[in-house]
């Protein structure tokens, strides 16, 4: 009898060991799920992007099932409208990718040629005079190993091109049909939901919350499409005028990643360094192109975004970092695009959730200078009056 009341304690000692190992387990699973919940998890973003505008057109008689449509139907337009424009531009470097690669291999083997670690092992002196038999059979001389991986390297990634293609063609299809659904079956779905929770007060906060989300989601990603947008318009205009060939293609990479915070742009200097590499000849010609897109993006980040965005949707920094390494490191590209909206999403469930409304400290951004230390220590009363202003 005198151990019965130890077990709430070795319970409690063991729960955070016990939550630990129940967070591992789910970061697998969803490792493991990821040709699964990728497509889930960008139509349900999705739909909280859009569920707004279909909800104004029932207001206006037009059915769910039709505006659902109309919504989804608008956007393949504009996705086959965007890929069509820009087919020409990448068939185009896609033919020359083999003479691309080459010179590129040859100006990096020339740059590795003098670094003596990376350098290849050295032909064997020949002696004057003599002429050693040939033997089909025995290798030659001397065998470069970066050069033969690079060779053996190639066929690989040719296979995981086609490949990731597929899967792409798949998960987008699957997307689409899945947001349809989501969007067509919208209110029934969040009636039914709140109509199943019993107190009332319950059911205006859920409400509430997923109606907050809708509109701060819808919010932050339409304003970062329009951001993105200019950023794409001033890059193909700036690599235009470096006249980098095809700046229509470049422009629409860069707003594209631009939707990747940290990671997108770090991707696009370092593909617009290799095409400066492989399309100019001289230092300042190669360099121009990622110079002029960091230019362009410290004016986006600093002053652009911040005045668009505001200070209501305004996220820590340290937050969005660690969201996108996170879904990056799960999802890939994918997981990294949606890190954000789902942060966002997130924030609204806190502010309504009294055991979450701590994690708000954590997910906000542009705060208030905090109090100091001694402040913090002191009695409640004194803290009170020297918290205040």
């Amino acid at each position: 009898m005198t151990t019965l009341p130890l077990l709430p304690r070795q319970f409690a000692a063991g729960g955070a060991a016990q939550r630990l190992l129940f967070v591992a387990v789910l970061l697998l699973l969803l490792k493991a799920a990821e040709a699964l919940l990728i497509p889930i998890a960008l139509a349900v973003v999705l739909t909280f992007v859009f569920a707004p505008l279909v909800r104004r057109l029932r207001a206006h008689g037009v059915p769910e099932v039709l505006g659902a449509g109309l919504v989804v139907a608008s956007l393949l337009f504009g996705a086959v409208l965007v890929a069509s424009t820009l087919v020409g531009p990448a068939s185009r470097w896609w033919d020359r990718a083999p003479a691309t690669l080459a010179d590129l291999y040859d100006r990096l083997d020339h740059l590795r040629r003098s670094v003596p670690i990376l350098a290849p092992p050295p032909a064997p002196p020949s002696v004057p005079g003599h002429h050693p038999a040939v033997n089909p059979t025995a290798p030659e001389a001397q065998v470069d190993p970066i050069k033969d991986r690079i060779a053996s390297e190639g066929v690989a990634l040719t296979r995981v091109v086609f490949g990731r293609l597929l899967s792409f063609g798949l998960s987008a299809a699957a997307t689409v049909i899945l947001l349809f659904f989501l969007l067509a079956s919208e209110h029934w779905m969040i009636a039914s939901s709140v109509a199943a929770i019993p107190r009332r007060r319950t059911r205006a906060l859920v409400l509430g919350g997923v109606r907050a989300a809708e509109r701060e989601i819808a919010r932050f990603v339409g304003v970062l499409a329009i951001i993105n947008v200019g950023v794409a318009i001033v890059t193909a205009l700036a690599m235009w005028w470096l006249q980098l060939p095809n700046p229509v293609l470049w422009g629409a990479i860069a707003g594209a990643l631009n939707f990747i915070p940290y990671l997108g742009p770090v991707m696009t200097f370092g593909l617009l360094g290799l095409a400066g590499i492989v399309t100019f000849d001289t230092a300042s010609a190669m360099l121009a192109p990622p110079l002029a897109f960091i230019a362009i993006h410290a004016i986006e980040s600093n002053f652009i975004s911040p005045w668009f965005v505001g200070r209501r949707l305004v996220l820590s920094q340290i937050s969005v970092f660690l969201s996108v390494m996170v879904l990056g490191w799960l999802w890939g590209i994918a997981g990294a695009v949606i890190a954000v909206p789902l942060l966002v999403g997130l924030r609204c469930l806190a502010k309504r959730n009294r055991d979450l409304r701590l994690w708000c400290a954590y997910l906000e951004g542009g705060h208030r200078e905090p109090p100091s230390l001694r402040a913090l220590l002191q009695p409640v009363r004194r803290a009170k009056r020297a918290a205040r202003p």
